[in-house]
């Protein structure tokens, strides 16, 4: 079916947006948005996307969603059911400078900024925002496990996931509820961490990061999406960790990978060389960690697909 440019010149789909329910989602065509988007059109929603690029986002996303380019396209008539907010530049993607993180700061906070500002415009408010914010919330800690009360943490990171929520959170005025998602490490073989890090692995030239003992607090993409569905229908206001069960130190999640794919962990990268390749930014995503827990997931009942690293690897290595 074709798509045809509907109403305040966006790009809708021939589904009628009126039928079941609607959801709008920023980042939409990121790493998690696009296996995302193929879970809610498989769950019943209706979904517009907030996209740079019609073609690129159409070719990825296929027919059936409506496409927007600036949240002003929408009308206060939109029916808008719920909103997924995953929009930001990639934390990891570059080096720290100075422009850098003016572009990780502004790519979070002005989409979140023009989010809040729709919903207060809207006449029929949506019943609930899910925001995305990670776990450099709490900063660097040691094995101490952390669940969604722990205190905040410092240094860039934090200040990023700081100033993201301030601004999600102030749609609570309008009275919708407001989920605060603090993913961990998304795991999956197509991108992230683990996609950059399996050609190394696979050739056998990879190994933990300086002492391998600061943890990781990961979660398997299929998890992290399925929680995102389940708390569409669950809405818990405030803060929830979206990280598996089981967190791993760096050096077990080297072995663990190396083992999946029988090859040897021995080339570690010492802390020196992260430092100097990496600046700020190795200081505090590679070289430290926290121990985080998915508490208020776990006591709502929700169920993980992919509890242990050796389960998530080895289902993303079979695909």
């Amino acid at each position: 079916m074709s798509s045809h440019f509907g109403a305040h010149g966006r790009q809708s789909a021939s589904k009628d947006p009126q039928s079941g329910r609607c959801v709008l989602v920023t980042g939409a065509t990121g790493f998690i948005g696009v296996p995302l988007m193929t879970s809610l059109r498989a769950q019943g929603w209706h979904s517009i996307a907030l996209v740079r690029d019609y073609a690129h986002a159409r070719m990825l996303l296929g027919p059936e969603v409506e496409l927007i380019r600036n949240l002003g396209e929408l009308g206060p008539d939109t029916p808008i059911d719920a909103i997924i907010n995953l929009a930001g530049a990639g934390i990891a993607d570059k080096a720290w400078s100075k422009n850098r993180k003016k572009e990780l700061l502004e790519s979070r906070l002005l989409t979140t900024r023009a989010v809040v500002q729709l919903i207060q415009r809207l006449s029929r408010k949506p019943s609930h925002l899910l925001s995305a914010s990670a776990i450099g919330f709490y900063g660097a800690s040691d094995a101490q496990p952390l669940n969604e009360s722990a205190a905040a943490g410092e240094g860039f990171s934090h200040e990023l996931c700081k100033r993201w929520e301030e601004e999600a959170r102030k749609a609570e005025v309008t009275g919708i509820a407001v989920t605060l998602m603090r993913l961990g490490v998304v795991l999956a073989a197509d991108g992230g961490m683990l996609g950059r890090l399996l050609p190394l692995f696979r050739l056998g030239l990879g190994g933990r990061t300086g002492s391998g003992q600061q943890y990781l607090s990961w979660i398997h993409r299929n998890d992290a999406i399925a929680a995102m569905l389940w708390l569409l229908e669950h809405p818990l206001s405030g803060v929830v960790n979206l990280t598996a069960p089981h967190a791993v130190t760096n050096a077990a999640f080297s072995a663990a990978l190396a083992a999946q794919l029988h090859r040897p962990a021995i080339f570690a990268q010492p802390e020196v060389i992260v430092r100097a390749i990496f600046g700020e930014m190795g200081e505090e995503l590679l070289l430290s960690g926290q121990n985080v827990v998915p508490a208020r997931l776990q006591n709502q009942g929700f169920q993980f697909s992919y509890p242990h690293i050796q389960l998530a690897l080895a289902a993303e290595l079979a695909r």
